[in-house]
This record gives structure tokens, sequence and C-alpha cells, in this order.
């Protein structure tokens, strides 16, 4: 074993990452539930061991020295992984299970799929907790990084690749506009969607909403008079305006009547969106993380049926 972690314990890590993310030992002994000579001991050996002040005095308050801001932006991630080495159990029940399981999901997975995951995991395991943590394009330009100190990420295919994966659900996309906005009748015509301002989701190089990408791929390159990194903002941009938008469109029944909006088809064909749920190779023979497997696939089973049953309907 490495010398610099036989000389360590696990207590200094939690305290890094206190006083790093305070940068005031007093509130950090307080954030740990010790006292302020003990946490002034910690920085001394953190101090020590790494060389550097880690955090410098600048009139009344600490500042994180070049090497405290590395640390900063990698020491919750490491308190977080050695938890789940921690909570790594032989087998797992979820009537009596009590841990938390935090998932990185966009705004659109955490409201279609999140409701039908709590559902599941309030039935089955009244103890386990759910964290939906917000997906960044950072996140998703680092998965492999990413998924180290979570359980996992749900994004749709065409992201990742070379990772563990179970897919959950299709969805499919349709485009938005306001229910007043007279220069669109009953249904969107290619010279529409040419012509009219769009409000778009994710216009970046790596971020990016697929069915955007395939619009400029048919030679239609969209008057973008917005770019919002939300799904869930999109419906409330476009109404009361001439503006079109793409969306999912198990997000778009669920809001079109709060925000205004119309529902239509999109005048070119669409590639539908596969939504999966990647995880890190390590959780591949973890029982409980077999069993998070298990619910985000009954989840996705239970957003196939109400998708049916609505097209049914129409």
């Amino acid at each position: 074993m490495e010398r610099s972690l036989r000389n360590l314990d696990l207590n200094l890590l939690l305290s890094l990452d206190a006083l790093l993310a305070e940068r005031n030992v007093t509130r950090a002994a307080e954030r740990l539930g010790l006292s302020q000579p003990a946490v002034s001991a910690a920085l001394a050996r953190l101090r020590r061991h790494f060389g550097d002040e880690l955090l410098r005095r600048n009139g009344n308050r600490y500042e994180r020295t070049p090497l405290g801001e590395q640390l900063a932006s990698r020491t919750p991630g490491a308190v977080n992984a050695v938890k789940r080495v921690f909570d790594t159990v032989p087998d797992f029940d979820p009537r009596t299970a009590e841990r938390e399981f935090t998932l990185v999901v966009s705004d659109y997975g955490a409201t279609v799929l999140g409701d039908h995951v709590a559902t599941v995991i309030g039935q089955d395991a009244p103890g386990v907790r759910l964290r939906f943590q917000q997906q960044t394009p950072h996140d998703v330009d680092h998965a492999i990084e990413t998924l180290r100190s979570v359980d996992g990420m749900v994004l749709p295919h065409g992201f990742l690749r070379d990772i563990p994966v179970v897919d959950l659900y299709e969805d499919s996309w349709v485009c938005i506009v306001s229910h007043d906005n007279s220069r669109v009748g009953d249904s969107l015509t290619i010279d529409d969607v040419a012509t009219l301002p769009w409000v778009v989701t994710y216009s970046r190089p790596t971020a990016f909403t697929p069915a955007s990408q395939q619009l400029r791929i048919i030679g239609v390159e969209p008057d973008i008079q917005i770019v919002v990194e939300s799904f869930l903002a999109v419906p409330f941009l476009v109404a009361g305006t001439s503006r079109v938008a793409l969306l999912q469109a198990e997000l778009a029944h669920r809001l079109a009547d709060a925000a205004g909006v119309r529902i239509l088809a999109c005048p070119w064909d669409v590639v539908p969106l596969k939504e999966a749920f990647w995880w890190h190779p390590s959780f591949r023979a973890d029982p409980a993380h077999i069993w998070l497997r298990e619910v985000l696939q009954q989840a996705g089973r239970r957003i196939t049926a109400d998708a049916a049953i609505r097209a049914s309907g129409d």
C-alpha cells in the first residue's frame, strides 16, 4: 500500500472536505460536530501532508490556495466514493433498507421518470431516499468521473458509450407553439420552422437536443432567439410569442395546458429519444444497485403504459 495512504485516516478526508467548503475552522467544526481545536489540529496535519497552506488568511477571512481550489472540486466525490464503499452490503432487502440513492438527471428526467420511481420506491422501500442531482454538460462530458460518486445517470442514447447501461423507455419529440400563435395553423410546415424564431436547449458542441441536430441535417438552420439550459422552462418561453421549440412528448403533454402552448407534430422525420440509465462498472454486481436498476426499468414500463393509454384516447 502507498505510504501516503498508510499514514492517513479517513477522518482527515472529512475534515478536508469541510474546511475547503466552509473556508473557516469554526464553521467546519460545527459542520463536523467537532471542537475547534480538533479541526485546527486536522488542518495542521493536512498542511503537512500536502506541503501547502490550503487556506490562506486574507483580511478577516480565509481564501483557498490554488492547490486548495483543486482539492475542493475533488473532495466531495472522494467522500461519496468512500461512503459507497462502506455502504456496500452482501444482500439488499428494500423493505428494511435505509440508504440514499443519487441519480444525475435533467429536469425532464426528474419530472417524467422521477414521480414513477418515487411511487415504486414509496410502495416497496419506505426507508430508501432518492436524491435527484441536476445534470450539467460537464457531468456528461466527464461521465466516467461523474459516475464514480453517484449511483448513475439518466441520459438518452447518443452521448455516452462503453459504459454499462439499461434502457428505460422511448419518447418522441414534438414541436410546441403558443396557443395564440396566429402564424401557425393546425400543423407546422418546414417553411414555418425555417422562418419562426426558436427557443432551443443546450446549444453547445457536446450538449444539444438531438432533434435540433436532425433539423440541421435536412438543411434547416433555425433562427435561434433564446437558448436555455432547462427543458421545463421551454414552454413558458414559447407561450404568448411567435416562437417555436422542440420538446419531449411526455414533458410537453404535462406542461401544455399550464404554459398555454399547442403540441404539433414535427414536419420532418424525427428520430425518437431512447432514455437509459448509465452507471459505473463497479456497481455491476452490487445487490442494492441491481434492485435500483430494476426499479428504474419498472418506472420506465409505467411511462410506456401511460403513453399507450394516452395515444389510444387521441
